[in-house]
């Protein structure tokens, strides 16, 4: 499989760093895995409806810089689809037949802006609770791994 995790913002914490790049090593005896990043935008001091949407505005274009017109797009927001583990192997089994590059973006603090979920091929949703972004990073790495040990036949924890 070729993917790309997308994501605003870098990883600041060890901890966020050392699951990252562990989940990538493990992933790399399944093909082709990268984690990209562009810069978050800082918040407004006095947010406002219009002063979000122009910082997400700006970081969806950052985004969609580095999505190529062949990408398959999924992005992680909480209007997404849920699935079970077995489930998004399922789905990665099949965008992988496709042949096209999958990248799997994931908004800065305030989300992702319509021009990013629009360019989406597939909305993803890990839960309906938010969490912080560095962190559903790692959750995502350990789930492509977790989705490449089924679609592989190897054992996996339940």
């Amino acid at each position: 499989m070729n993917a790309c995790v997308l994501a605003v913002g870098s990883l600041k914490e060890k901890w966020q760093k050392d699951g990252a790049n562990e989940y990538l090593k493990r992933l790399t005896r399944y093909g082709k895995y990268e984690m990209v990043e562009v810069p978050d935008e800082p918040e407004p001091a006095k947010p406002s409806k219009a002063l979000n949407d122009m910082v997400m505005d700006k970081e969806g274009k950052a985004l969609l810089s580095r999505i190529k017109p062949a990408d398959k797009v999924v992005a992680l927001c909480i209007e997404g689809k849920q699935l079970s583990s077995e489930g998004l192997a399922e789905e990665i089994l099949k965008w992988e037949q496709e042949g096209h590059r999958v990248v799997f973006v994931i908004g800065g603090s305030l989300g992702l802006s319509k021009s990013v979920t629009d360019r989406a091929d597939y909305k993803l949703s890990f839960s309906k609770m938010t969490f912080p972004h560095p962190l559903m990073r790692v959750i995502l790495l350990e789930q492509l791994y977790r989705a490449a040990r089924i679609n592989a036949g190897e054992r996996y924890h339940k």
